[in-house]
């Protein structure tokens, strides 16, 4: 379904959601808010385009974004778009005032990258780390999500970490000039058996180890659920060096109030200790169709903090 048949339809417009009904004027969204039915969340969330089922072109699905209150945007696989389809990202999001949060800067899930010492794997991380740069000046983003790549079957997990120590600081010198911060995210055991970088102790280390505003934790309460749970007093303790925030519901990575997680409760604490950046919306809708979508948007009001 387009963006004007869900609209048409009335994907809000049902009472059984508590909301009200839902109106537009056509397809334009103006910028002082008037048209808009659905007033934008108090939580940064930031969707990607592959997480609702509504379906259409990047700039349709951003505009029916920003009227169901979404500000602001993520993008994981944004470099690897085609300079088309960067270009209608970009284009709509100016326009609608739209902030844009993460996007993937170097990537692997086959190589041992920051764990070891294959020069020309490092260098191949380093020059993709100097093209994230003018990305996310294009964009207009601080945040570029680098992953760590393969743990090393044979090494020491002492030298693997101090090999991934060397090349983030590397990293940092990179980024710091450009005011640009790395987000590293932990991937849990259960779901990426061979990463290197799997709980949020051992991402703490090495960010404390680079000590640099360029290198941060992101914090995804989907993984660090999966592998240690105890989500608040781990937030607490590493607070300072986590950076961006995303959220999936637990076992199945779904939205909010599909699992085990109180989303409410740990999104209220996170706002409460100051925090007013990016949540990523990194998780699937549950249900299919308009109604999967229209449950997910209905989920994220009744968690949004106040």
């Amino acid at each position: 379904m387009n963006r004007k048949e869900f609209i048409k339809k009335g994907l809000l417009g049902g009472a059984s959601l508590g909301m009200a009904p839902f109106m537009t004027s056509g397809d334009k969204i103006l910028s002082d808010n008037k048209n808009l039915n659905q007033p934008a969340f108090n939580m940064k969330f930031s969707p990607d385009f592959n997480v609702f089922n509504f379906e259409g072109s990047y700039r349709e699905k951003l505009e029916w974004g920003y009227e169901m209150g979404f500000r602001a945007w993520e993008n994981t696989w944004f470099m690897r778009r085609t300079e088309e389809e960067k270009k209608e990202i970009q284009e709509t999001m100016e326009r609608l005032g739209m902030e844009f949060g993460q996007f993937v800067g170097t990537s692997t899930f086959k190589d041992v990258t920051f764990a070891g010492r294959d020069e020309a794997l490092r260098e191949k991380v380093l020059e993709d780390v100097r093209q994230s740069v003018e990305v996310a000046k294009r964009m207009n983003t601080k945040y570029v999500h680098n992953v760590l790549g393969l743990a090393h079957t044979h090494l020491d997990y002492d030298l693997q970490m101090g090999n991934a120590i060397d090349l983030l600081r590397r990293i940092a010198d990179i980024y710091e000039p450009h005011g640009i911060t790395m987000v590293m995210e932990t991937m849990n055991r259960w779901n990426h058996a061979r990463m290197f970088l799997y709980n949020i102790p051992q991402a703490y280390t090495l960010a404390k180890a680079v000590n640099s505003p360029s290198v941060k934790i992101l914090f995804d309460v989907y993984h660090v659920q999966f592998q240690e749970g105890n989500l608040l007093s781990m937030l607490d303790y590493v607070w300072d060096e986590v950076a961006y925030i995303q959220i999936g519901d637990v076992p199945h990575r779904t939205e909010p109030g599909t699992g085990e997680v109180n989303f409410k409760t740990v999104l209220q604490h996170i706002h409460d200790k100051g925090y007013r950046g990016f949540v990523g919306l990194e998780h699937k809708i549950s249900r299919e169709g308009k109604r999967g979508d229209e449950l997910a948007l209905k989920a994220y009001r009744e968690i949004d903090p106040v």
